[in-house]
């Protein structure tokens, strides 16, 4: 068994929190802790992308547990250009493709959406996600910020030490990479997503007419496909072509307010404007010449340092397609919080080290987290949970405003799914069923089972497929009753004689794995033998046929509950 000393070096949101506020101390004592994350509403925000913000949430949650100010920035890149049109996205066809080059707030959200633009449109499906995981956040839009004119003197700065900034860069572009140690393949989408805030493609500044690390937005047709042909340090003229429609001007860029720094100095200017001390980043920082490994140097230039930030790994997903921005069907925050309630959600990002990957389950996997989480929640309750693990369960539980919604009465998710399965989501059904469960404490209300009752409705109607659904049967199978053996008769009626006394999920429970043992000589509660598993098999196999016409189906004590003991006594051939 792991000593207490182990368990809390596994705690990683606390030894983050511990550098964290030492750091912020040692750079700017007194003020509040600056914690980070970017994402671009480029299309759907992903699970993978969820990481960017739980990571820093997780830690600026515990910095305000202990009574530190702090401030968790989500910066949203929605200035950043516009680089494809995500496949799969309702409302959604190949004409947006023209608004390619243009800035996310500048194109069109998909067709029906009550938001003003694409930014916005999945933005706000992200902040809803974000509320209902109780992450508390500051949001800065970024076309507002350079739109607005706030980053003016980094601007100017930046194009007045392009030398500087050059010659950093300069350490890279001829470098070859060495080969990536990836946890797995990586196609260009996940680049994109591993790079975190920004675009991992996007150009660095450089031209034929020299380096100018700034790129304004077409005055014409507003793309940013522009070149900088000239700039004046003394009157900050800067001269531009756009090689899209041919437009041309020179603007003064003290004055002008169309365009943003390239990403690997942009990134790095914010470390220093905003005082970021912590910000994660995605997995393909950790190779020479990313714009985490660039913008270390760079930030100097500005006057600031480079945050802590941890390489945090790939989020997986079961039971659906690889995970990928470029297709359509990315699982996203929304879809897992129909399934699952915020708190095994947080957990999942909470358990495991930023740089461990680990898989979300859309399959049948889910029933077996849930359990795993509800064996945590009783350790908790008795007090035999590690202290790591109870690190844990507390940040996934519950954040330093308090306590997340949780189901009052939170019955095994599987048992939840089962019911809904066979009831069709029938209300008056589903609660005859809880409510026998356990007779002497019957379940009186469906509000007492939700928001978990509803999560495993969602999970049965969307993510487990019609031929995998129960049905029960309508009239009796008589050609298969007609054929038993006499084990397989006397096997039955064992059964359908115990059902008054054992009508409880328990009773039922002890019932049908009693049955095999009975007829074996054995005592109901006897331990099972490798040649009693075998007949158990066989018996239970003979009740799914006779009540579902498979093999297997639902747990046969929730299964029988949910038919009803009249009904099974029918199918049963009573």
């Amino acid at each position: 068994m792991p000593t207490v000393a182990q368990s809390i070096e596994a705690d990683w949101v606390s030894r983050f929190a511990d550098e964290v506020i030492a750091e912020a101390e040692r750079r700017a004592p007194g003020k509040p802790v600056v914690c980070a994350s970017g994402l671009s509403p480029s299309g759907p925000i992903h699970l993978g992308n969820l990481r960017e913000v739980m990571t820093p949430h997780l830690v600026a949650d515990e910095i305000r547990r202990r009574g530190h100010a702090v401030r968790h920035l989500i910066s949203w890149d929605d200035y950043d250009r516009f680089r494809k049109v995500p496949a799969g996205v309702p409302g959604v066809d190949e004409s947006w493709a023209e608004h390619i080059g243009r800035p996310l707030t500048a194109v069109p959200a998909p067709a029906g959406s009550p938001h003003p633009n694409w930014a916005e449109h999945f933005k706000a499906a992200m902040a809803d996600a974000l509320a209902e995981l109780g992450v508390e956040y500051d949001g800065i839009s970024q076309t507002e910020q350079y739109t607005s004119g706030v980053y003016r003197d980094q601007v100017l700065h930046a194009m007045k030490h392009r030398g500087d900034i050059d010659a950093i860069l300069a350490q890279y572009r001829t470098k070859k990479a060495p080969p990536k140690k990836s946890q797995k393949p990586l196609d260009e989408a996940e680049l994109e997503a591993a790079e975190g805030s920004g675009a991992a493609a996007e150009d660095d500044g450089a031209t034929t007419a020299g380096y100018f690390p700034y790129k304004p937005y077409c005055g014409d047709c507003g793309k940013d496909l522009t070149t900088v042909t000239a700039y004046d340090d003394e009157t900050t003229e800067l001269t531009y072509t756009c090689s899209a429609c041919g437009f041309g001007e020179t603007v003064r860029l003290s004055e002008f307010h169309r365009g943003k720094l390239v990403w690997k100095v942009d990134w790095p200017m914010r470390w220093a404007y905003e005082g970021v001390v912590f910000e994660p980043s995605g997995v393909d920082h950790s190779s020479p010449g990313s714009s985490f490994q660039v913008g270390g140097q760079i930030v100097g230039i500005f006057g600031g340092e480079q945050p802590i930030g941890p390489m945090y790994a790939f989020v997986g997903i079961s039971g659906m397609a690889k995970m990928s921005s470029s297709r359509g069907g990315v699982p996203t925050p929304a879809d897992a919080l129909r399934i699952m309630e915020a708190p095994l959600l947080r957990w999942l990002y909470a358990r495991r080290r930023p740089n461990q990957s680990f898989k979300i389950a859309f399959d049948q996997e889910i029933q077996r987290l849930y359990d795993e989480w509800d064996k945590l929640e009783a350790k908790v309750a008795d007090g035999t949970a590690l202290p790591a693990d109870a690190a844990a369960h507390s940040r996934a539980a519950r954040t330093a405003a308090g306590e997340l919604p949780r189901t009052p009465r939170p019955l095994p998710y599987r048992t939840l799914a089962s019911v809904v399965d066979v009831t069709a989501g029938a209300e008056d059904q589903t609660l005859r069923i809880l409510s026998e469960l356990d007779p002497a404490n019957p379940i009186a209300s469906l509000d007492e089972v939700r928001p978990r009752l509803d999560r495993a409705e969602s999970w049965i109607s969307t993510h487990v497929p019609a031929d995998q659904r129960t049905l029960v049967r309508e009239e009796p199978d008589k050609e298969l009753l007609g054929s038993l053996d006499e084990q397989g008769r006397e096997s039955l009626r064992l059964l359908l004689e115990g059902l008054d006394s054992h009508w409880s999920l328990d009773g039922l429970t002890t019932l049908v794995y009693g049955v095999p043992k009975v007829q074996a000589g054995l005592a109901p509660d006897a331990k099972p033998t490798p040649e009693l598993k075998v007949a158990q098999r066989t018996f239970f196999a003979l009740l799914y046929r006779l009540l579902v016409s498979r093999d297997t189906g639902p747990r046969l004590p929730t299964l029988l509950l949910a038919v009803g003991a009249d009904r099974v006594r029918r199918l049963l051939g009573a």
